[in-house]
């Protein structure tokens, strides 16, 4: 499997945790009496299943496209930016001709 969809998998699985966390804990605190709701009717947990993999794939998206930005950060900590970029910003005096003027 190509190391870019394990990259995938691996942060989406990570977002579903968390999304699976962040559901209990929803109904743990009775959120606006979601628990009592969820907890108390025949189709509560059809409705916890859907918010789960919903928050999940919100979770697994926000997730991957952190880990993108952060892995960005890691690769230039490797290298050596001991040298100096962009220039020395000294003056230049570079001669222009203007363009002549035809007069009619």
């Amino acid at each position: 499997m190509p190391s870019l969809v394990k990259f995938y998998i691996r942060h989406a699985l990570i977002g579903f945790a968390i999304s699976a966390v962040f559901v209990a804990g929803l109904i743990w605190q009775d959120v606006m009496g979601l628990g009592h709701l969820m907890t108390r009717n025949a189709d509560g947990i059809l409705a916890a299943g859907m918010l789960w993999f919903f928050l999940g794939t919100i979770f697994g998206g926000a997730q991957t496209g952190i880990a993108l930005f952060l892995m960005h950060e890691d690769e230039d900590r490797d290298d050596d930016d001991d040298d100096p970029h962009g220039g020395q910003r000294i003056p230049v005096h570079v001669p222009v001709e203007a363009p002549r003027r035809r007069h009619l």
